[in-house]
C-alpha cells in the first residue's frame, strides 16, 4: 500500500483527507504519465458516482487532467466497471472514477485507469506519488493553445449497458428484487435487467447525495431478505455504492454472498467447459467451503491477497476465466476487466435460468463456514506493527486452539484506518469466544 494509494485507488473523508488540492494535484500527476506514454493528444473520461462531494471532486480531477494537457470527458453517474469498459470501448488514453465504493457518503476516492482499461499497477502509482510528494519531476502545465477541453459525454453509458444486457439470454420467468444502494446502478440497472427481459422491482433508487450504502446495498442484505421473502420474489440482488460488488439472497431472504456465487458460477462454467483449466481466484479471506468445494469439483484454487486488484492480476498471469472476493467483487475476463456488480448478478440469475433451480438449491453446491470478523480501530504505526515476530507467534499459536479445522486470518484494511481479525472453524461460539480473545491481545501487542 502507497503512501497515497490504498489497495483501491485514493480514498478519505471528502474535503479533510481526500480534498481538492489533492485531487489536483494526483490527477495532474496522472496526466504527465499518460502524456508520456503516448503521442497526441490524451482524452480521458471521468465517472461518478452519486455522492455530494462527487460532483466537487469532478471538477478538481478535470481541472488537474486539463491543465497538463489532457482532454476530459464526463460521463456523469456510472458503476465503476462502466468507466473500465468505456476506456477501451471509447479509444481514449484513460479513466478516473471518483467513488467511495461501499463506504458511507462522507468519504470519497479516485480509481484510475490505463488505456487498457485495467487499473494502474503499483509501479504506476507509485510514480504518481513520487510527482506528488517527493517533487519528482516538475508539473509540466500546458501552454495556453494547448489546454485540455473538458465536455460532458452523458451518452456513452448506453454503449456498457448494450454490452452488460448482452452477456445473457432471455431472463424472462425470474421475479428478481434489485437494490441499487441509492449509487451509481440507478442509472443503469433498470436499463440493463428490461434488455435482458428481467421481471425486476427497483429499490433505493433515490439518491440525494447523504444516503448512498445508507442501511441498504450489498453491506445491508437483511432488508432485502426481508423484502424478498414477503413479497415472494425468486432472488434479490444488491449493489455497493459504485456497482463493482454484488451480493444476493435466495427466495427465503438468506444471503447469497461472494463465496457462493463464485461456487455457483464455477459449476455452471465446469459444465460448460468455459472455467479454464479448471481454475478458481478467491482470496485468503474466502470461506473454507469454498476450498472444499473446489477440491471436490476438481478446481485448482490459487488464492490471493485481498484486493479485486490481486484477483485481476492472477486471472490474467493464469489466463483463469473467474475470480472474485466473498464481498461480492467477482471478475470475468471474458467480459470485463475489473469486478462489475450488474454482470454477475445476471449470470448469477442465468444460473438458475438454465438449471431450473430455486436460489436456495443453488447455493447448496457448497457448505459454509462459520466466520467471524472483528475490526480494530488502528493508525499506520500499529498497522506495521503487524509484521512483529511476537504478533505472528501469538496468531501462530491461537490458530493450533483450531486443531487443523479452521483459520485466523489478521490483515490491516487497505481502505479504512482498521486492523480485521477474521477467524473460521465448525463451532461459532468457539470462534466468537477466541476473536474477541485475540482482539483484545492484539490491542495490546500492537498499540
Amino acid at each position: 500500500m502507497g503512501r497515497i494509494f490504498g489497495t483501491d485507488g485514493v480514498r478519505g473523508i471528502a474535503n479533510k483527507k481526500l480534498d481538492v488540492e489533492l485531487a489536483i494535484a494526483i490527477s495532474r500527476a496522472a496526466g504527465m504519465i499518460i502524456k508520456k506514454e503516448q503521442t497526441g493528444k490524451p482524452k480521458v473520461i471521468v465517472g461518478r458516482d452519486t455522492r455530494l462531494s462527487g460532483t466537487m471532486l469532478e471538477a478538481a480531477v478535470a481541472a488537474g487532467l486539463s491543465s497538463v494537457g489532457c482532454d476530459v470527458e464526463l460521463l456523469g453517474v456510472v458503476p465503476t466497471p462502466a468507466v473500465a469498459y468505456l476506456v477501451t470501448k471509447l479509444g481514449v488514453s484513460g479513466g478516473v472514477m471518483i467513488t467511495a465504493s461501499h463506504n458511507p457518503f462522507e468519504y470519497n476516492g479516485i480509481k484510475y485507469f490505463g488505456s487498457t482499461g485495467f487499473k494502474l499497477t503499483d509501479e504506476q502509482e507509485a510514480e504518481i506519488e513520487s510527482i506528488v510528494l517527493d517533487k519528482s519531476e516538475p508539473v509540466e502545465f500546458a501552454s495556453a493553445d494547448e489546454i485540455g477541453k473538458v465536455e460532458p459525454n452523458p451518452e456513452a453509458v448506453e454503449y456498457y449497458i448494450d454490452h452488460i444486457s448482452g452477456t445473457v439470454g432471455d431472463l424472462s420467468g425470474i421475479k428478481i428484487a434489485v437494490d441499487c444502494a441509492n449509487g451509481a446502478s440507478y442509472a443503469t440497472a433498470k436499463k440493463i435487467f428490461a434488455k435482458a427481459k428481467a421481471e425486476a422491482t427497483f429499490l433505493n433508487c433515490e439518491p440525494d447525495g447523504t444516503n448512498v450504502n445508507r442501511e441498504c446495498g450489498s453491506l445491508f442484505t437483511e432488508g432485502l431478505g426481508k423484502y424478498v421473502k414477503e413479497n415472494g420474489f425468486d432472488i434479490g440482488v444488491a449493489f455497493d455504492g459504485d456497482a463493482d460488488r454484488c451480493l444476493a439472497v435466495d427466495e427465503n431472504g438468506e444471503l447469497i454472498d461472494g463465496d457462493m456465487m463464485m461456487a455457483i458460477l464455477a459449476k455452471r462454467m465446469l459444465c460448460e467447459g468455459k472455467l479454464y483449466k479448471n481454475i478458481l481466484i478467491p482470496t485468503v479471506m474466502s470461506n473454507m467451503g469454498l476450498y472444499k468445494f473446489a477440491e471436490e469439483e476438481g478446481i485448482s484454487c490459487y488464492p490471493t491477497k485481498v484486493g479485486d486488484r490481486y484477483v485481476l492480476e492472477s486471472l490474467l498471469k493464469l489466463k483463469a476465466s473467474l475470480g472474485g472476493e466473498q464481498s461480492g467483487h467477482i471478475i470475468l475476463p471474458e467480459y470485463m476487466t475489473t469486478g462489475d456488480g450488474e454482470l454477475s448478478a445476471l449470470k448469477l440469475i442465468e444460473c438458475m435460468k438454465l438449471s431450473g433451480k430455486k436460489a436456495s438449491e443453488l447455493k447448496k453446491v457448497m457448505t459454509v463456514y462459520p466466520q467471524v470478523m472483528v475490526n480494530i480501530e488502528a493508525t499506520p504505526e500499529m498497522k506495521a506493527k503487524l509484521d512483529d515476530f511476537e504478533v505472528k507467534s501469538y496468531i501462530d499459536i491461537e490458530t493450533l486452539r483450531l486443531e487443523g479445522d479452521g483459520r485466523i486470518l489478521v490483515r490491516p484494511s487497505g481502505t479504512e484506518p482498521l486492523i480485521r481479525i477474521m477467524i473460521e472453524g465448525r463451532d461459532k461460539e468457539v470462534i466468537s469466544a477466541l476473536a474477541d480473545e485475540c482482539a483484545e491481545t492484539l490491542k495490546n501487542l500492537i498499540s
